[in-house]
């Protein structure tokens, strides 16, 4: 039976609508920042705020908890939710290593001036990168570490070294995915999702120009960033690179799993020399 000419016109009327209320409200569906000011003292006396500058002129603010003398850098560059003093006993198992940890702050994110996009984004984890030349923390070794969103972020900035003759100690990426628009994909099938997104975050186009360390983890029962797209950055990354698939773990939580942290432990203890 053939629909009548004015229901199909209804039915792609509506289609051609949903797609451009997408495309219009795509940030706000991509980005939700907690404009809460980031809090050393809440954060603990170990960290500190610190403040950066970037091309684009803003003033931004990062928690910080310096590396032992000789010790690498881990900087953590947080999903699209919350704030970075969200993070602050992330990584709590590095803890008698030595390592320095930095966790990045974007525009718009943890009282931040500015709004999310992906150039903003690239721009705000520039000027922590440079923070950290200032401080010789480079000179020490820079672990990149990427946590959904901020994978695409991480991967980026280990890319732009990498061009630049500096490569990073180590890249973790935990719950990537290939490219923003794959990922809109999988969760808007019916739509051309992948076409309306501005903000693409492509590491897969960027992954093959990191020689440094890989480590992914994913979450086999991930229902945001589904594990196939971490299986295809990893397929397209240069050796060494390691793949830990987290049994029963969703897309937060990976680590509740003992072989989650002993790889971070790894990729840490190698880029800092230090007998783990």
């Amino acid at each position: 039976m053939s629909w009548p000419v004015s229901a199909v016109g209804i039915v792609l009327t509506a289609y051609l609508g949903l797609c451009l209320l997408m495309f219009l409200n795509q940030r706000q569906l991509m980005y939700h920042p907690d404009s809460e000011p980031l809090s050393a003292e809440r954060a603990g006396t170990e960290w500190r705020l610190v403040e950066t500058q970037t091309s684009d002129g803003l003033r931004l603010r990062h928690l910080h908890r310096p590396a032992e003398a000789g010790r690498p850098t881990l900087v953590l560059f947080h999903g699209n939710a919350g704030h970075a003093g969200h993070r602050v006993g992330k990584l709590d198992f590095l803890a008698g290593m030595g390592v320095g940890i930095f966790l990045a702050e974007y525009r718009g994110f943890g009282g931040n001036p500015g709004t999310p996009t992906e150039e903003g984004l690239f721009a705000d984890a520039r000027s922590v990168l440079t923070w950290l030349d200032g401080e010789d923390a480079a000179d020490q070794g820079l672990i990149l570490y990427g946590e959904s969103l901020g994978s695409g972020v991480a991967t980026a900035m280990a890319s732009e070294l990498a061009a630049a003759g500096r490569p990073v100690a180590g890249l973790i990426l935990e719950a990537p995915f290939t490219s923003m628009a794959a990922a809109a994909q999988f969760h808007y099938p019916v739509l051309p999702a992948r076409w309306l997104v501005r903000d693409r975050y492509d590491s897969l186009s960027r992954i093959a120009t990191v020689a440094a360390p890989l480590l992914i983890l994913h979450g086999q029962e991930d229902r945001t960033v589904p594990a196939a797209l971490g299986h295809q950055l990893y397929e397209a990354a240069l050796d060494p690179r390691t793949f830990v698939a987290l049994p029963d773990t969703g897309h937060v939580g990976h680590f509740e799993r003992p072989e989650a942290v002993q790889a971070v432990r790894d990729v840490v203890a190698q880029a800092g020399g230090v007998i783990n």
